[in-house]
């Protein structure tokens, strides 16, 4: 899924079930933030918070803090790269089937993330909830893919059914289109590696696709290909409408964020603005538009309901530079005085917590990740 899904429509149903305007701007944040926390190494020139910190170079630092990475940076495209991030966050696994790589396959509400969310039930943190609804989420569109580079994710014979458009890539498309099944995977082998969805490009996170592919089935990747259709419509509808579930759940366990002025039940509305046929950026603006005409937000909430990248950092670090703090490792870092306050430094402890209850609960499911 894309900013469209992990941030506007989980802003618009978290207000839409009752969610307070500032409550959920922070969950929504929260979840859209696991796609651009590539920072994994940052050490910290004036401050020791108490919680969370780790020691590298005999420097106060926090390590392994990262949720993403760039698929084609070689600097990052390592093996605690493919399990602490991508695996992690964006392809939690199902653990089912024989062995390791077929255990890494994705699955819708695999048993893993479920445990994960029953824990972060337990506690009143909207960034740690909305960190797991990501990873949630993204079980239903990724599920069949392998957060690993692993033939499990080697696809062949690929079909767009819906009208697209995103006219840059219809080229591409219909060159899709016209390769043979043979002539698609040597292309493929040879130019995008078998990691996550790379060879299904970017179709599985449009949420208003109708598509198919065939996949190697078999045990022993002998070469049985079965076809699969996804309807990514149906897909992103039914993982909203859990999602939906678990929000009026956490109202109930935590009602004192709950805006006693809101009463919403236009939720068809929020469903077909999920699948709205649009490039990416048009997506967004629908539900901006979309969101203030619903009365979910005023006009004149706009930093509520826009998303930049950038905003907790500017919050925790007064010597915030987009050039230097968009990198794997940052140096000198000063704090802002209310750093154990901001947003970025509780997203930082709930990712510790995360990757924990992650390595803990594979294991509890027979996933054993190979040091």
């Amino acid at each position: 899924m894309k900013k469209d899904a992990h941030f506007y429509t989980l802003l618009a149903l978290s207000r839409a079930c009752g969610f307070k305007k500032k409550s959920a701007y922070q969950l929504a944040y929260a979840s859209q933030f696991v796609d651009d926390a590539k920072i994994n190494l940052i050490f910290l020139h004036n401050m020791t918070p108490k919680e969370g910190l780790d020691s590298v170079e005999n420097t106060p630092a926090f390590f392994n803090i990262a949720t993403c990475h760039a698929y084609f940076r070689i600097a990052t495209f390592n093996y605690e790269a493919m399990v602490n991030n991508t695996t992690a966050f964006h392809f939690v696994p199902g653990c089912e089937g024989q062995g390791f790589t077929k255990k890494l396959r994705c699955k819708e509400e695999s048993s893993v993330i479920l445990d994960i969310l029953t824990e972060a039930f337990q506690e009143d943190n909207l960034i740690r909830f909305g960190m797991v609804l990501h990873s949630y989420a993204d079980t239903f569109s990724h599920q069949g893919f392998s957060g690993m580079l692993s033939k499990v994710n080697a696809i062949n014979n690929c079909h767009v059914k819906t009208v697209r458009s995103l006219q840059l890539i219809e080229p591409f498309s219909g060159f899709l289109k016209n390769l043979g099944g043979e002539k698609f995977e040597k292309y493929f082998d040879k130019v995008l590696p078998a990691y996550g969805h790379v060879q299904a490009l970017d179709f599985p996170d449009l949420p208003y696709l109708v598509w198919s592919y065939e996949y190697d089935h078999s045990d022993d990747f002998r070469g049985a290909r079965k076809r699969v259709e996804v309807d990514n419509r149906e897909r992103y509808q039914r993982a909203f409408r859990k999602i939906k579930e678990q929000l009026e759940h956490y109202l109930t366990l935590y009602p004192h964020h709950r805006d006693q002025g809101i009463e919403f039940t236009a939720f068809d509305l929020l469903w077909e603005g999920l699948i709205f046929n649009g490039h990416d950026q048009a997506r967004i603006k629908n539900w901006q538009q979309l969101m203030v005409k619903l009365g979910l937000f005023a006009k004149n909430d706009k930093d509520l309901w826009t998303y930049k990248d950038d905003t907790w950092l500017k919050q925790a670090f007064v010597n915030y530079d987009a050039r230097r703090f968009h990198n794997r490792r940052v140096e000198g870092a000063i704090c802002a005085g209310n750093f154990e306050d901001t947003p970025w430094y509780h997203f930082i402890l709930a990712v510790k917590w995360y990757k924990k209850k992650f390595q803990h609960y594979c294991y509890e499911h027979q996933l054993f990740f190979p040091k």
